[in-house]
């Protein structure tokens, strides 16, 4: 036994030296010392008497020496790196049969022995670090086994009779001495002294107790009304009404944390008193933020839904159910601290535990049925309607497999309590209390989270459908997950390693990746984006418009600018984080590979949408025909596809490749100056002249046609129908087409009606051959001659149609 303990002093003087070498040399630690307590550790994991508080003191010294080793694996890196260099500037070592001059040939060897000196630390660092880090894993190891033994002992059934006895005596023996110690303190000189020396204190705690425990939380809920009354806006209220609110379970916590100094500074309490009187407090924080998480959730809240649809009877009872599991958690925790104190045995302790295990498992069973028939309101919005299905949906789903968890493991929690494995039960059923209570949480911070963003931005309809309430939610999701691991028996030193092993990071290409460099990468990416809608609002906004750049052009530059700006700050932030992309050149060539098939499409929609920025064949505000019968005016040119407003509204998205390699019309390219063709035709026989004259002088009546050059009008063809004439005029603005037509034509209809000139149509005649055909037969004689000839018969399908020139039909006139 002496053996034993002078063992682990001498085993906590040799891991504490590397403090005292670190503080002298924390690039060179003492790997002699680090031996010997490697080996003083092996011993100490490989003993099964070793306590967990000896291992967990044991893991925090080699943390430190850890710590030392990773630190002298990167201290000679900026030598080695500028060796390597040197070793490269000479060029390729010579081959087999090769041969170079002998004083590069000495240089070479110079080198490569500094390099083997400058790497041997590293190497040595690397080596104790791996062995450090498999003893830490060795320790873990050992710990979690004895947390899963303890978690699945098998003790004595609380449902046994025979041990009612002893656990209600053992109840009653920790009651008469509290008592006990209490009337002894109080009639004892020393205690009759304190508490009249502190009576003038402990009358002002018990005041202070009095009036924030009574008339606390009335005054909380008028402050809360009285706040969220005076605020104006829906989001304002809600965040105000928010930190309001934390009143309801600030001040008349206040109040029990008085009362328990008040019996504190009496000097009357025993080590028992103190227990119970420390609880008090914890029972106090376990009632009042139950009723006020669930009023938060249950309840509406100034304008916002509550988050569950719930009946009056209903919210009733899920709040008393929720307090109740809250009550027993922390009911559980002042058992346990008397248990220490007066040592109960283990049928004691499982007879006192399980009704408490029993009531905290009915609370989570009726929450969960509750939960169950419950429709939860969209969280973003307090009602579940139109766009928001998508998010009733995903909140039906997530309270539909928490509702099935919670049942399941409450069940389970109470068999396995009736059974005897105690620690089992209050392992599972503890926690998940604790876990409820936390995602409930989260649920309420979501709901604030967008109500800070309709503050802060002053959208607060936007907020709703904004993406940033949506991030926040998700982080704050990702900043709870150590403590759900904390609630479920996960060790801190065990979070720290996962942490220290995420710093560490993975090999990627070869290059180490870590938590603290993407971290550094998105920070300085996000900075530099930053920096880029800086610079292009000051472009579009203070510099481009004093230029004599179309607006085309400015739109041109500022697309470029943005894309630089992206490149950029992707190489700045790739560089900051400590990436070496050469290392990944292998790997980035292997995807560019696979992704230059799948992606083909989408890098030519982009080489195309740089092209038009940069030639700008077309730009926004241009009249366009793609060719295809789709015409409209450009709204928007982005990197994979251009965006055409039709004249039916709609928008049509055009892939960039498919405006650089087809054949694309742009009526206002450069200038609005476009030419409208308009044919007519009159009756064959009309004055032609006459003709010409009024069509010249119906164009030149037209505001919107130019005068310079004048519009003109041609005869063009002797149709067969008609004498064809057209209008030929330039147009101010050619986005006016349709209406000039429109008037050209109405002028038409209007002087040739005045002036008696036909303006023909097609006309067709239809000639039948053999109009004998369409006559009645004659009646045929009962008893043929036989001197007459025998007559033909005429079928239908004799008739025949024929052109104009053949006697056929051609057609009827229209």
């Amino acid at each position: 036994m002496i053996a034993r303990i002078f063992a682990r002093l001498l085993l906590i003087l040799c891991l504490a030296l590397p403090l005292a070498v670190s503080a002298q040399d924390s690039t060179s630690p003492d790997y002699a010392q680090w031996d010997k307590a490697a080996s003083a550790a092996e011993v100490q994991i490989e003993d099964n008497g070793t306590s967990n508080a000896d291992l967990e003191q044991l893991r925090d010294a080699l943390v430190v020496w850890r710590e030392s080793f990773l630190a002298s694996e990167n201290a000679n890196g900026p030598r080695i790196d500028t060796l390597k260099a040197q070793i490269e500037a000479l060029g390729p070592a010579p081959g087999e049969g090769e041969s170079e001059s002998a004083e590069i040939a000495q240089r070479r060897k110079e080198l490569n022995k500094q390099l083997e000196a400058a790497q041997a630390p590293v190497k040595t660092a690397e080596e104790a670090y791996t062995r450090a880090n498999g003893l830490i894993a060795e320790i873990d190891q050992v710990l979690n086994e004895r947390q899963a033994d303890a978690l699945m002992e098998l003790g004595p059934s609380p449902l046994n009779p025979t041990l009612w006895p002893g656990a209600f005596g053992a109840l009653s023996h920790t009651a008469v001495e509290a008592w006990s110690s209490v009337a002894e303190n109080a009639a004892s000189k020393t205690g009759q002294a304190t508490l009249k020396s502190n009576a003038a204190t402990l009358l002002l705690y018990l005041l202070i107790a009095l009036v924030l425990v009574t008339r606390g939380r009335a005054w909380s809920e008028r402050l809360t009304g009285f706040v969220r009354a005076r605020v104006r806006g829906e989001a304002g209220r809600g965040v105000i009404g928010f930190v309001a609110s934390l009143s309801q379970i600030v001040v008349p916590l206040l109040g029990l944390v008085a009362i328990t100094e008040a019996a504190r500074v009496s000097g009357l309490l025993g080590p028992r008193g103190e227990v119970v009187f420390a609880a008090v407090p914890r029972i106090g924080l376990a009632y009042f933020f139950s009723r006020w998480i669930t009023g938060r959730l249950l309840y509406a809240t100034g304008s916002a839904e509550p988050v569950f649809d719930l009946s009056p009877a209903r919210r009733i009872e899920a709040t008393g159910m929720a307090t109740l599991a809250g009550l027993m958690l922390t009911l559980d925790g002042m058992l346990s601290a008397l248990v220490e104190i007066d040592a109960y045995d283990a049928g004691a302790q499982a007879v006192l535990a399980f009704p408490l295990v029993a009531l905290a498992a009915f609370a989570l069973f009726r929450l969960a049925r509750i939960l169950q028939a419950t429709k939860p309101h969209s969280i973003s919005e307090g009602g579940a309607s139109g766009e928001e299905q998508s998010d009733t949906g995903f909140a039906v789903l997530i309270a539909g497999a928490v509702a099935r968890a919670v049942l399941l493991a409450s069940v389970l929690a109470l068999a396995l309590g009736a059974v005897g494995y105690m620690s089992a039960a209050t392992g599972i059923l503890y926690p998940l209390t604790l876990s409820l209570a936390l995602m409930a949480l989260l649920v309420v911070l979501a709901r604030l989270a967008y109500d800070l963003y309709g503050l802060v931005t002053r959208h607060e309809d936007g907020a709703r459908e904004a993406l940033v309430p949506v991030l926040l939610s998700f982080a704050l999701v990702v900043v709870s997950l150590p403590f759900f691991a904390l609630i479920w028996g996960v060790r801190e030193d065990r979070l720290w390693e996962i942490w220290a092993q995420m710093r560490e990071g993975v090999s990627l290409g070869g290059v180490q990746i870590s938590v603290t460099d993407l971290l550094m990468l998105v920070v300085v990416f996000a900075f530099g984006l930053g920096v880029t809608r800086l610079f292009k609002a000051a472009l579009r906004s203070a510099i481009l418009p004093k230029t004599r750049l179309d607006k085309g052009g400015q739109n041109a530059v500022i697309a470029g600018a943005g894309y630089v700006g992206v490149f950029l700050s992707a190489i700045v932030a790739i560089t900051a984080a400590g990436i070496d992309l050469s290392a990944l050149a292998i790997v980035a060539g292997a995807l560019s590979v696979g992704i230059g098939f799948g992606l083909q499409n989408i890098v030519q929609n982009f080489v195309s949408g740089i092209i038009l920025l940069i030639e700008r064949p077309i730009s926004e505000g241009d009249w366009i025909d793609l060719g295809n019968g789709s015409m409209g005016i450009v709204k928007d040119i982005s990197v994979r596809s251009t965006r055409v407003e039709t004249f039916d509204k709609t928008d049509l998205i055009v892939p960039n490749a498919d405006l650089i390699s087809n054949q694309v019309t742009n009526y206002t390219r450069g200038n609005l100056i476009g030419r409208v063709i308009i044919p007519v035709g009159v009756a064959y026989g009309t004055d032609t002249r006459k003709v010409e004259a009024i069509l010249r002088e119906i164009a030149e009546d037209q505001a919107m046609v130019a005068v310079n050059p004048k519009p003109q009008v041609l005869f063009l063809n002797f149709g067969a129908d008609a004498l064809e004439f057209e209008i030929r005029a330039i147009l101010r603005d050619v986005t006016y087409i349709l209406a000039v037509k429109n008037d050209i034509n109405h002028a038409i209809a209007k002087r040739f009606a005045e002036e008696g000139i036909e303006i023909p149509f097609a006309q067709r005649d239809i000639w039948l051959r053999n109009p004998e055909a369409l006559l009645p037969k004659p009646a045929q004689p009962a008893v043929p001659d036989a001197t007459e000839p025998e007559r033909e018969m005429i079928e239908p399908s004799d008739l025949h149609e024929q052109s104009d020139a053949e006697g056929d039909a051609e057609g009827e006139s229209t």
